[in-house]
């Protein structure tokens, strides 16, 4: 009993930490709940039907991408297994979305993705570089593949009908996403848990030899990130209203997340948030605008990446560090 008191005592006071003892917690966390209220009252009130849907698919990619960020942008271990939990939650709808309410569903696929995410991190873990995303990358073809077989031996049919739900239904929901996803990210980034996993990605024999659980820190911050994703498939794919297995695990789901946070900048939270939001923005104005939209969309991805390896915020805070050290040195040489 005792041992549990300290550790509710010591969760209140990261949250406080995190949230509201320091100048910029408060500021953040104020920051935080205008935009989040702003978009919860705008968009569902305010705006044409479709409006809140765009949105949902605009929060949804920023969800796929701080849940990558989580895991990969601290420990370097590059994950292509987006795609599959994706899936999985876009599955879990499919098959059960008409007995079950959407909140269970996405509960369920939430839950589903993290312990396959477990299970797989449990397996793969253990190896380090390219051999971990190389594994992750085919995680997603398997299932892809697998579903493929199972409809065509045992089902005898091809994709399913998802149940629909209204713009503003998957609007609330993905927004509950968001939040839980962006409070939880940042609760752990200031825990021991997220310094841990910054250790392993600076130096991981360092981190396992000042007495770091590496293999479980990986583990559980893998199975962490898969989490969100699921809930997201299975939100989302209401919103598409007919699935198949390339729908489903669809390896632009692995990619993009990637791409949008090298966009953003993975030094902070809120560098994949930028990078989603502009990614997606662009996106969808080269579709509706030229069929050549993938052409031009992987050149300015790749002109972006060149021209700023670091992201946005890794870009900005690099010039805001250069630019505090050429005025100290023109301080130091005018003392002089």
């Amino acid at each position: 009993m005792k041992q549990l008191l300290n550790t509710a005592r010591n969760g209140a006071q990261l949250i406080l930490d995190t949230f509201w003892v320091s100048k910029y917690a408060k500021a953040q966390s104020l920051g935080l709940v205008i935009v989040f209220a702003f978009i919860a009252f705008y968009f569902p009130n305010y705006t044409g039907s479709y409006t809140p849907l765009f949105v949902a698919w605009t929060m949804s990619y920023v969800v796929l991408a701080v849940s990558w960020n989580f895991f990969s942008g601290k420990t370097g271990y590059i994950s292509l297994a987006t795609a599959a939990f994706y899936g999985i939650g876009v599955y879990v709808q499919a098959v059960y979305g008409r007995q079950i309410p959407l909140a269970g569903i996405m509960l369920i696929s939430a839950a589903l993705s993290f312990g396959v995410g477990y299970g797989i991190g449990l397996a793969t873990l253990r190896l380090r570089g390219i051999y971990f995303t190389i594994f992750t990358f085919g995680l997603g073809l398997f299932l892809r593949q697998f579903v493929h077989w199972y409809e065509g031996v045992f089902t005898r049919t091809k994709g399913r009908m998802v149940k629909p739900y209204g713009n503003v239904t998957i609007f609330y929901a993905m927004l509950i996403v968001l939040i839980i996803t962006v409070i939880a990210v940042l609760i752990m980034d200031k825990s021991r848990f997220g310094l841990s996993l910054r250790c392993i990605g600076q130096n991981e024999d360092s981190a396992q030899h000042t007495g770091i659980n590496t293999t479980r820190t990986k583990v559980l911050a893998f199975a962490i990130s898969a989490a969100p994703v699921g809930a997201v498939g299975a939100l989302m794919s209401s919103a598409i209203g007919y699935i198949d297995a390339d729908i489903a695990f669809n390896m632009n789901a692995s990619f993009f997340p990637v791409l949008m946070t090298i966009f953003g900048g993975m030094t902070i939270i809120y560098g994949p948030i930028v990078g989603a939001i502009v990614f997606y923005l662009l996106q969808d104005y080269l579709i509706k605008a030229t069929p050549f939209y993938m052409i031009i969309f992987g050149a300015i991805m790749v002109f972006i990446v060149l021209v700023m390896p670091k992201g946005v915020f890794g870009t900005a805070e690099s010039l805001v560090i250069s630019k505090r050290g050429s005025s100290a040195g023109k301080k130091v040489i005018g003392d002089e």
